[in-house]
């Protein structure tokens, strides 16, 4: 019989927010205030305002012994809460979680590092949290600061390391230190491709030597890669658990919208994009239409409508595109042609829509993801939405159809063959 090493039973996460009792400015209104105190506390009126929101709520779920399990689900869905609570991190508002076995985790980076002690310093702190011994840290040390590449700062402070070295560091330790059940969120954005890659190559390994893993990713090329079943949460709560190749199906396409348009309420933009502003996303066919499907055997166009309320200077609004398991098929920006660059240096406040057409015969059939990115290269970004809409193509007509076989690939080009019949 498999042994259960994670248990959670209706777990819950709830947090307060709202504002406190205005404080009186003077000493007049403090006086006021006093006065009607009596009558304030009868009507109630002294109670803070405040508005409960639940990061977690009901979840329940097991994982065995050696299963890496994936947990998906869009921002604010609840992932690093749920990970934060199995971590010890932060107490549950309502249910239980048991945990069995040591447990390392990988929340945010540097996580469990002092930044006044050294890195090689920071290595026996972690081992000595996670209660191994001296002997068994040194025994995985040269590996340790081989795997992270910071060997020529090993002896300096962590303070001076750039987020990058600290990323190394932190995962090399998380990796390498042998925890029964390994805790994992959305770090690995912060490396670049070669790290990315060496740490899903880690990880792979870790999955391999029989130790528990739970993943947190939006890369579902990593989920698919490296997990066998995934839960997917949604609002705080856990909507499905699957295989999970049928749970990154059910969350790419579910929650987005249903006609090839997005278009987004002021609230759902965070303040942080201003001047920037999205309004709408759609995929349109040549009749000017926004469906559900669009035939592959016609061009389709991509529009990107927002507005400025300020001008920004080498804005790019562009869309990626991607397969329903997330693999990126391209990126492509408005400004990608030199003469539009030069022409839109500084774009004026106002509404604007950026257009772009994909070519006929160029899409597999299947069901496509399309997000949202508006930037200054290296300066800003402003918005992005990597997964605001999905559509799907038909392709009937499309090259090859005479045989009733699924074709493979994302695409699906018609190209131009010749047969030349030789004579001897």
């Amino acid at each position: 019989m498999s042994e259960i090493v994670v248990k959670a039973e209706n777990l819950g996460k709830k947090y307060k927010i709202g504002t406190a009792v205005d404080r009186s400015p003077t000493l007049r209104d403090a006086i006021v205030q006093a006065a009607r105190w009596p009558v304030r506390l009868v009507r109630g009126e002294l109670q803070p305002r405040s508005e409960v929101i639940w990061a977690l709520r009901n979840v329940s779920f097991e994982v065995e012994r050696g299963q890496v399990l994936g947990v998906i689900g869009r921002n604010g869905a609840g992932k690093s809460t749920l990970l934060k609570v199995l971590s010890r991190i932060t107490e549950p508002s309502e249910g239980y979680a048991e945990i069995t076995g040591r447990v390392g985790s990988l929340l945010e980076v540097g996580t469990g590092f002092n930044p006044e002690l050294t890195g090689r310093e920071n290595i026996f702190l972690n081992g000595a949290i996670l209660g191994m011994k001296r002997q068994e840290i040194s025994r995985k040390y040269d590996e340790i600061v081989e795997f992270s590449g910071v060997e020529q700062f090993i002896e300096t402070p962590v303070k001076r390391y750039s987020s990058g070295m600290y990323l190394r560091l932190a995962f090399s330790v998380a990796a390498h230190l042998e925890p029964e059940i390994l805790v994992v969120d959305e770090v690995l954005a912060v490396g670049d491709a070669e790290f990315q890659r060496k740490c899903l190559g880690k990880m792979s390994d870790v999955a391999n030597e029989g130790r528990t893993v739970l993943f947190v990713s939006h890369n579902m090329s990593a989920i698919l890669r490296l997990t066998n079943e995934s839960i997917v949460l949604e609002g705080g709560e856990m909507v499905y658990r699957a295989p999970t190749q049928e749970a990154v199906e059910f969350y790419m396409s579910s929650g987005y919208a249903q006609s090839s348009e997005r278009r987004w309420r002021p609230d759902e933009v965070p303040k942080e994009s201003a001047p920037f502003r999205p309004i709408a996303l759609r995929v349109v066919d040549p009749r000017g239409k926004v469906g559900d499907v669009v035939r592959s055997i016609e061009p389709l166009t991509v529009e990107v409508e927002y507005e400025l309320d300020e001008p920004i200077q080498g804005l790019r609004v562009g869309i990626y595109l991607l397969t329903i398991r997330g693999d990126l098929v391209f990126t492509s920006f408005d400004t990608d042609s030199p003469a539009e660059y030069e022409h839109y240096g500084t774009r004026p406040a106002g509404r604007y829509v950026s257009r772009c057409q994909i070519p006929a015969d160029f899409f597999n059939e299947g069901q496509y993801v399309l997000g949202i990115n508006a930037s200054s290269y290296r300066v800003r970004r402003y918005f992005q939405d990597e997964h605001a809409l999905t559509f799907s193509i038909d392709s009937m007509g499309a090259p090859g159809k005479q045989w009733p076989e699924s074709r493979l690939g994302t695409i699906r080009p018609r190209l131009n063959w010749r047969i030349e019949e030789q004579f001897s």
